[in-house]
This record gives C-alpha cells, sequence and structure tokens, in this order.
C-alpha cells in the first residue's frame, strides 16, 4: 500500500508543483528501505521531508540527493551517526562555493539525469556523447561534474549488486574517463606550471581521482594526475624529477589516525609543498591544524581557488 493512500489533492497537487516524491518512489530510485529512511529523518535528522494534511511523507530532489551522499559516505566507513555533520559542512561550502548558481534547481539538474540514465541503460555512447555536449554548454565545468555526472556514477556505483548495474556503471565509468583525460591532456599541452595530484592508497577510484585534477586545473596550473596505486614511498623520487609547484593527495575516505604522521613524514621527504584534497580532507582538517599541510576541501569550485592562494602563500595552513 502505498505511502500516499488516501491523501488528499494536496499531496498530487504538491507531486506535480514541487516535484515531491512519496517515500516508496524514493525507496526504488536510492535502495534504501522505508524503514531505513523513516530512521534516518527521526533517529539522526539527516533528512527533513515534507508532509501532506495527512501526514505522509513527500521528499524533493534534494532529499533524493542528501539520501545518496549519506550511502556513499557510509560505503565509505562512517557512521551513520557521525554523516550528519559532514553533510551540513559540504552543503555550507556549496553554498558559498556557487551563489550564482543558486537559482539554477536541482530539478533542473535532475531532468539531466533523467536523460543521461536512459542513454546509459540503453548503453547508446552516441547518445551519451551528445548529452555530455549539451550539459557543458549550459553549466560551467565544476556544476557539470559535481552536480550533474558524479552523483549519477555514484548512483550507479551504489546499486551494482542488482542485476545490470554493473554493466550500466561500468558503461558511464568508461565513457567519463575518457572524455576526462582528454581533457586533462588538452588543458596540460596549454600550461606549462605543473601540479601533481595523487591518489592515497585505497581512498577512491581511478574517475574520482581524474576528475578533482580536471577540477584543480585552470589556465595558469596544468595538473598531471598520478595512476591510481602510486606508492606513496616513492612520491619523493617523483616530484624530484618532475619539479611540480606542490603535489596534492586525495582521499574520499575517513582519515586514518596515523595520517597527521603518514604526511608529516611525507612533506619532510618531498621537494615541494604537500596539499589535500577531497571528501577526507574535509574530515582530516582539524587534526592538520598549524601543520605546513593545506587542506582544499572537496568542492570543486573552491579547490581550485585554495589551490591558487596555496601557491601564492595567502592560504594559512
Amino acid at each position: 500500500m502505498s505511502d500516499l493512500a488516501g491523501a488528499p489533492s494536496l499531496a498530487s497537487s504538491a507531486l506535480k508543483q514541487e516535484e515531491l516524491f512519496p517515500i516508496r518512489e524514493v525507496s526504488r530510485l536510492t535502495g534504501v528501505n522505508p524503514v531505513t529512511l523513516r530512521a534516518w529523518e527521526r533517529r539522526y535528522g539527516l533528512i527533513q521531508p515534507t508532509r501532506t494534511e495527512s501526514g505522509h511523507r513527500l521528499y524533493s530532489q534534494a532529499d533524493i540527493e542528501s539520501v545518496r551522499s549519506i550511502l556513499a559516505w557510509i560505503e565509505r566507513g562512517v557512521a551513520v551517526s557521525k554523516v550528519g555533520k559532514i553533510l551540513a559542512k559540504s552543503g555550507a561550502m556549496k553554498a558559498a562555493a556557487a551563489p550564482v548558481y543558486q537559482e539554477v534547481t536541482s530539478g533542473e539538474w535532475a531532468d539531466w539525469q533523467t536523460q543521461l540514465r536512459r542513454a546509459v541503460a540503453n548503453f547508446d555512447e552516441s547518445r551519451l556523447d551528445r548529452l555530455y555536449g549539451q550539459v557543458f554548454s549550459s553549466y560551467p565545468l565544476p556544476v557539470v561534474f559535481q552536480d550533474v555526472l558524479m552523483p549519477l556514477w555514484q548512483e550507479l556505483l551504489i546499486r551494482q549488486d542488482d542485476y545490470g548495474q554493473t554493466s550500466e556503471w561500468l558503461f558511464l565509468d568508461s565513457f567519463l574517463r575518457s572524455r576526462v583525460l582528454q581533457r586533462l591532456q588538452n588543458l596540460r599541452a596549454q600550461v606549462e606550471e605543473r601540479v601533481l595530484i595523487a591518489a592515497l592508497p585505497g581512498h577512491c577510484r581511478e574517475l574520482e581521482l581524474l576528475v578533482a585534477g580536471l577540477l584543480l586545473g585552470g589556465p595558469e596550473v596544468a595538473v598531471s594526475v598520478l595512476g591510481l596505486g602510486q606508492p606513496l614511498e616513492e612520491l619523493a623520487l617523483v616530484c624530484d624529477k618532475m619539479q611540480p609547484q606542490a603535489l596534492v593527495l586525495f582521499s574520499n575516505q575517513p582519515p586514518s589516525s596515523d595520517l597527521p604522521r603518514l604526511l608529516s613524514r611525507l612533506v619532510l621527504a618531498v621537494n615541494c609543498p604537500l596539499v589535500l584534497a577531497g571528501d577526507g580532507s574535509d574530515l582530516a582538517e582539524d587534526s592538520l591544524h598549524g601543520s605546513p599541510i593545506a587542506c582544499l576541501g572537496n568542492e570543486g569550485r573552491l579547490m581550485q581557488r585554495r589551490l591558487q592562494q596555496f601557491l601564492a602563500g595567502h592560504l594559512d595552513t
């Protein structure tokens, strides 16, 4: 029986005008059962759906994105009781980073994701390529990846246990990796100054690392992405040969207790400034405060700006 059963016309009106969804539809879209969704609301306050006059829950597109973010953090090993603080900080950073795009509703991005999802489900690379180009003609690069493409990629990744989802995720992942690599190569051909980015072992997937490199790069600095699996103990050798302006370590996982000690050793070994970026850098920021290691965060619209400030000596660590 639907969570909207017996609800008055107010519910259907809200669904149509405000793009709200009943709990069972949210469960279908995210793979999270209704019992868990209610627990995340009541026990942890992670999502706050609106209610019809008869008390039935209605979820916005922003609520659905929050559910997917919660799932992503749980996948990375963060306890559900700690996710709320992370989401609040991330939300505040996004609001500060892109006031110009506040008028762009998440519903617009969801419309693009629906079209992209359909192309992926049909394994239609030509259609996917056209949509990819159209999205880029509509929004700046950080919005394209952080608000449109990567949430869809993450959604398919989380749902890999469903029949066909692994194939769809691999199809999208391969497509995006090839396009991001092409963009990185084009930028490197135009700019001489270089920053290196490498992943902490086991802390992200290849596409996440490549996208981070793309978001960090700009007209003044090109980013070279070191291969996934790059040994940390050999980074001093790589930096000595390549002479980068800075070395960025990327992590999308909760930091281990010995991370500050590991980074303190590394900063003494390499011949360039050391920076931490990604979701993990937000969680490690307090433990690294006062050290020479800068934290850039995970918000694409701020990471590039902070890197430039750090290289110019204007970012506190």
